[in-house]
């Protein structure tokens, strides 16, 4: 192997071997501006998402620097930016909670073990390459899951807000809970969450316009819009400092510890980790497809491509890191991740200067954290995830597929109504049972010859020329063990309705594989159109089909022929039946001619 493929093969596990060669100072300042940028966003948004996880605030932001930089080596994405997001962290909240009270001992080393079996399973996803794995969560279950999530989480988040205590898991239980605690409401508390609640919601639709007007450039107004919530955390901060509103009953975060992320190992304890394998499986994926969706509509973005598979192994690494350093379960999120992007970074070397960001910030900052206020956090976190609900893709689905609908419905409601965990995997389940059903019985048609024309269409859409001596079925799916029993009963039920038939073509152009189940059953309906004296012809077999089934009893033994096109089956038999009629009239002119 030459030095430059092996290179090329070393960089294909390394990214970061690609992206630190011709490393210049240009790049160097377009990376350390989106650094800067993505850090002041990050700061707030990683204490306020591992309040949502029911962890320490401080957890956040050790779970923003060594995972970052873990992905920064092994991730192919140039600008996605890793960290806390709200639905793994939610997640993190429901499985840790079958382990402890939020915030407890516990309940922390509950959230480091998922960390790092999630870390685990991706990184053996990714040696194995089954990125594919992903596609098991079909998007309209994926956007419902997301959607129902992100209600939740405004559910959850409105008794920091109102200043009240309001327990629950559920949306009903939660929304009892409120109602039954409006009258505990904290006036202070609400009055500076929905201001800074509605700032955020004007810096995120109203600003950049505002911004324009004043003479910004579109770039640098969207940027400096995205950065207002910076100004909202600041401004709330000070607000309960100056007042002294924590002295009243405003809750704020209090004294956050300084320092450098821990040394951490999660504690080994074995049916521990065997009861949270299942919940860490479900990070990993949400969090794979959440990632992947948005490394790829960023590469889009500047033509470049990323490796599902690196996605994987970078993904892996970061929450494995996150694991050893007092973290918890980390993906990229599509804020940041787009303010990376508009911010200029070129290559992950800004992730990297992101994470010296944070780090600095924990070393520094800390104590200027200690009168932030909860309510704003909250409303922070009610802003985020509202853009997440897709409301829409209901009605989009209902007028396409009355079966999907029904998936993503039942997905919402579940989530809703008895948590995260069940509402994926119901969803799962369902997207699932819907494929093997349809799978089971694939669209088939009769199908004949358009007049004047090669072309072969269905009988029931188009004004076709048909024999009843002649049949051809067409099969729009690969043929399966889902099928194949279905299969047999079709070309039976087509045989007794054509009493005239002599000559069967099942026309192969959409299958794209016949696995052993589907052979035995095309070598039993062989069979059972031998002995009807009714000759089985294939036509339009792909390649690799022919290769597994030349060598099989079905083609050795084939009462009729396999075509290369449909037409020259059809055209070549028509006169085959043709002359076999015009001889026997000639041999017996009075025969029926229904018998010709």
């Amino acid at each position: 192997m030459s030095r430059s493929v092996e290179a090329s093969v070393l960089a294909r596990f390394l990214p970061f071997l690609d992206w630190t060669r011709g490393y210049d100072r240009e790049t160097l300042i377009h990376d350390g501006i989106a650094a800067a940028v993505v850090t002041l966003m990050l700061i707030p948004q990683s204490l306020a998402y591992a309040m949502l996880a029911g962890l320490p605030p401080q957890i956040g932001l050790y779970a923003s620097v060594l995972p970052i930089m873990a992905y920064a080596l092994f991730g192919s994405s140039r600008t996605l930016a890793v960290g806390p997001v709200a639905i793994l962290s939610l997640l993190t909240l429901a499985a840790a909670g079958r382990v402890g009270a939020p915030g407890s001992a516990e309940f922390i080393a509950a959230a480091l073990i998922l960390a790092f079996l999630s870390g685990l399973i991706l990184l053996v996803m990714g040696v194995l390459r089954l990125g594919f794995l992903a596609n098991l969560l079909s998007h309209p279950v994926v956007s419902g899951f997301i959607t129902a999530s992100a209600v939740l989480i405004v559910i959850s988040q409105l008794k920091h807000l109102f200043g009240i205590s309001a327990p629950g898991h559920t949306a009903p239980e939660m929304i009892a809970s409120l109602i039954s605690h409006l009258g505990d409401t904290h006036l202070p508390t609400l009055i500076l969450g929905v201001s800074v609640m509605a700032f955020l919601f004007w810096a995120r639709f109203g600003a950049a316009a505002f911004l324009a007007r004043l003479g910004l450039n579109a770039r640098a107004a969207g940027l400096t819009a995205r950065l207002l919530p910076i100004a909202a955390i600041v401004g709330a901060t000070l607000t309960v400092a100056m007042l002294r509103l924590d002295a009243q009953g405003v809750h704020v975060t209090g004294a956050i510890p300084a320092g450098f992320p821990p040394l951490t190992l999660p504690v080994f304890d074995a049916p521990l980790w065997l009861s949270l394998i299942g919940p860490a499986a479900l990070l990993a994926m949400i969090g794979f497809v959440e990632s992947v969706s948005v490394a790829q509509t960023l590469a889009a973005k500047r033509r470049e491509t990323i490796d599902p598979n690196q996605e994987l192994a970078g993904l892996g690494m970061a929450n494995v890191a996150a694991s050893l350093t007092g973290g918890y379960p980390v993906t990229g999120g599509l804020a940041r991740s787009i303010v990376n992007f508009e911010a200029g970074a070129r290559t992950p070397a800004a992730g990297i200067f992101t994470a010296l960001g944070i780090l600095l910030s924990s070393l520094l900052l800390t104590p200027w954290l200690a009168k932030l206020p909860s309510a704003a956090l909250s409303a922070t976190i009610i802003v985020a995830v509202s853009g997440l609900m897709d409301w829409k893709i209901l009605r989009r689905v209902w007028s396409y597929s009355k079966s999907d609908f029904t998936a993503i419905l039942a997905t919402i409601l579940v989530t809703l109504g008895w948590g995260v965990e069940p509402g994926i995997l119901t969803g799962v389940g369902l997207s699932l049972a819907l494929f093997v059903w349809r799978a089971s019985r694939p669209h088939a048609a009769i199908v004949g010859r358009v007049p004047g024309s090669e072309h072969f269409r269905n009988i029931k859409r188009h004004a076709v020329f048909t024999d009843p001596r002649l049949l051809t079925l067409r099969v729009d799916e690969s043929l399966t063990f889902l099928n194949a029993r279905w299969l047999e009963g079709f070309v039976q039920a087509e045989v007794a309705h054509h009493p005239e038939l002599k000559h069967l073509i099942l026309m192969c152009s959409a299958v794209n594989m016949i696995d052993a189940s589907a052979l035995e059953s095309l070598e039993r309906i062989h069979d059972r159109l031998r002995d009807a004296d009714i000759a089985l012809h294939l036509s339009e077999v792909k390649g690799p089909v022919m290769d597994r089934i030349g060598k099989t009893h079905l083609v050795r033994s084939l009462s009729g022929e396999v075509w290369l096109s449909q037409h020259a089956a059809f055209d070549t038999l028509i006169a085959r039946l043709d002359r076999d009629a015009a001889n026997a009239l000639e041999r017996d002119p009075l025969l029926p001619s229904g018998l010709i």
